[in-house]
């Protein structure tokens, strides 16, 4: 697509703020004008469509508006359908990542409860939910009042964080590290080098697949992404 504006910027507008190109208004897919709740998400925003293309006339991608793309996800997905995206991403913690340990080797069992153990706990003690944990792939049953926790948990949440644990908790296979990320208990990135031990052990002694590589890559930027958008939303 062709860039068609010159300048992008944040507007307030009563208790919201928009982002105008060239005096108007983003619309969102759906067709309505994209708004957000702070000053800070929305110079965010601006920014991202100011680059978009580079200049008036230049070539960009809806993959150059990632906030945009989130921001509309939060705005036309969640804000209508809340429950079923919660009850979506609940779902999630009957089988989290962190509570599927391996048996073999050590090295491995060692570091897993060492980086995974932690949240484990800071589930039980932040968010009331007690985790059973497994070793192998066998799937272990959760107590209910567990998910009822974790569930009140993602309910807990306004629309634009709602959005960004949307990308984050698939991403890394964990709904306690996505709800730490949200919460500000941990980085982004930090999440995504725990919930990739496993690849990251094994490319210790193999080396690394490149499509892996590949792979880990685009995740790990996806998961900054959303650590920015949260970022911008605390502001």
């Amino acid at each position: 697509m062709k860039r068609f504006w010159d300048s992008a910027e944040a507007v307030a507008q009563d208790d919201s703020w928009t982002v105008e190109l060239d005096g108007k208004p983003v619309r969102l897919p759906g067709g309505s004008p994209l708004s957000v709740p702070s000053a800070h998400l929305a110079r965010a925003l601006a920014a991202e469509w100011q680059a978009a293309g580079g200049e008036k006339g230049g070539e960009f991608t809806y993959e150059d508006l990632p906030f945009t793309r989130l921001a509309g996800t939060a705005q036309e997905r969640v804000v209508k359908a809340r429950a079923a995206v919660i009850e979506e991403l609940a779902r999630y913690g009957e089988s989290d990542l962190l509570c599927y340990r391996a048996e073999i080797p050590v090295s491995l069992v060692e570091a897993q409860a060492q980086l995974w153990q932690p949240w484990i706990d800071w589930a039980a003690r932040q968010l009331g939910a007690e985790l059973a944990v497994t070793q192998g792939i066998i799937h272990v049953s959760q107590p209910s009042a567990t998910l009822d926790a974790l569930a009140e948990a993602v309910a807990a949440l306004d629309e634009w964080r709602l959005a960004a644990l949307g990308l984050l908790v698939p991403a890394l296979g964990s709904l306690v590290l996505g709800l730490a990320v949200v919460r500000g208990a941990l980085a982004a990135s930090e999440a995504h080098e725990i919930a990739t031990l496993d690849e990251r052990h094994q490319a210790a002694f193999w080396g690394w697949d490149a499509e892996a590589q590949t792979r880990l890559m685009r995740v790990g930027a996806d998961l900054a992404m959303a650590g920015r958008f949260l970022d911008a939303c605390a502001e």
